[in-house]
């Protein structure tokens, strides 16, 4: 699919009619695309990520972009000489590193990805939970058990947030009128102190309060794999449930999969864990019979 010049024009029809049945199951829902920092890649993957969100747009699938930047985070952070500390997964953000999260999530990558969909033929509008107080969080504390006492112990994260209630105002201003919405994923507390939120939480909590049709959660793994190592193509709640109890969801996997379930419970139609390096990923999973990655549903 990579070359368009190896595909007839027959076979270009055909498969424009074997998406239809796909793009009315769709017609006038939101989707909410959470594309992470690991899946962005190059900037080719990125752009060919913002061409296939215009598509989808241009097909009246109503997209909400909401972007992570861990690794960009990262890599800020090293040049400027401030060292980062991790607890239960979670980046432990004090004054000094929050105000660079804020700068390079809600300055250089949400720009450039709303840069890169206006030039693919959107109208993108750049976002962070702070704006319209879309996105209320409270502070997030994780247990840990001490490795000696096994005692397990309230770890402070600092700026770093879980949110609490999600405001549509603003973003219904924008969904069903051309514009799409990308969001990062930054919150203001009931005080107006800046949280970094978790970007797959932040997704969540997006998706379950637009009831959205699908969470696509683009990552850079296949999806939840079983304990041979191979892809499992769809789950149920309560699968899911015992998957994380008996092991086999594991790691950072398992902070994933309870997003999936919390939306899910919020009402959203169904979320997908999907590779976000595999071309086309969305227009895959959105617009094919096999899909990809792993689909949790009620």
């Amino acid at each position: 699919m990579s070359d368009d010049s190896r595909i007839s024009p027959l076979d270009q029809a055909r498969i424009l009619s074997e998406a239809l049945p796909h793009m009315q199951r769709y017609d006038e829902e939101t989707i909410v695309i959470k594309y992470g920092g690991h899946a962005m890649g190059s900037e080719n993957v990125a752009r060919q990520f913002a061409s296939d969100i215009v598509l989808l747009e241009q097909t009246a699938i109503n997209p909400v972009v909401v972007h992570g930047g861990g690794p960009q985070i990262a890599a800020m952070l090293q040049r400027l000489g401030i060292k980062s500390e991790f607890a239960a997964g979670l980046r432990i953000t004090d004054a000094a590193t929050i105000e660079i999260v804020e700068m390079v999530l809600a300055g250089s990558i949400n720009k450039q990805l709303v840069g890169y969909i206006n030039e693919a033929g959107g109208k993108a509008v750049g976002l962070c939970g702070k704006d319209g107080n879309m996105v209320t969080a409270a502070k997030a504390t994780r247990m840990l058990a001490d490795p000696d006492s096994n005692i397990e112990k309230v770890v402070d994260l600092g700026f770093v947030g879980e949110p609490e209630k999600v405001d549509l105002t603003l973003l219904n201003q924008l969904i069903g009128h051309e514009l799409i919405p990308v969001l990062a994923p930054l919150a203001t507390s009931k005080g107006g102190q800046t949280f970094n939120v978790n970007a797959d939480i932040f997704a969540g909590a997006v998706a379950g309060a637009l009831k959205a049709k699908r969470l696509l959660l683009l990552t850079d793994v296949p999806g939840v794999l079983d304990k041979s190592k191979q892809l499992i193509p769809e789950l149920s709640i309560s699968d899911a449930r015992k998957l994380i109890a008996d092991g086999t969801i594991s790691g950072g996997m398992i902070p994933k999969v309870e997003t999936c379930i919390y939306a899910l419970e919020q009402g959203v139609g169904g979320v997908v864990i999907i590779d976000g390096k595999t071309p086309h990923a969305v227009l895959l999973e959105l617009f094919t019979n096999q899909g990809t990655g792993t689909l949790i549903h009620k």
